[in-house]
């Protein structure tokens, strides 16, 4: 699934042609942290997910739609369901992250409110 889109950030680099080091900087990572996430070593993409959909101009349905990305070197990429799921574990894990943030900041305003009483 990693290498699905790594292929296709690669595929989707080269049509913009920017460099790796270009879209790393866009995305405030590393160089090698990018080179990781093309060769399909990381997971981290999902992290980057709207930064890279910005960089390529592309909606995160295109990201991960199986249609995939024309390019003048390459045919059609094709993205599994694999990739879909990752993406939705990932989406699902940073809404846990922000729900939980949401739960603390609720408490807080709760103190707040008491503590002016």
């Amino acid at each position: 699934m990693n290498k699905i889109i790594g292929n296709k950030l690669k595929i989707l680099r080269q049509s913009k042609n920017l460099s790796q080091e270009q879209v790393a900087d866009f995305l405030h990572i590393s160089l090698s942290a990018y080179a990781r996430m093309e060769r399909g070593e990381s997971t981290s993409w999902a992290s980057h997910f709207n930064r890279i959909c910005e960089v390529f101009e592309i909606t995160p349905e295109e990201l991960v739609k199986n249609e995939g990305v024309l390019n003048e070197k390459e045919d059609f990429v094709n993205i599994e369901y694999e990739t879909q799921s990752a993406l939705l574990n990932a989406y699902r894990k940073i809404l846990e992250k922000y729900e939980g943030q949401i739960i603390v900041l609720k408490a807080i305003i709760e103190d707040l409110k008491r503590s002016k009483e």
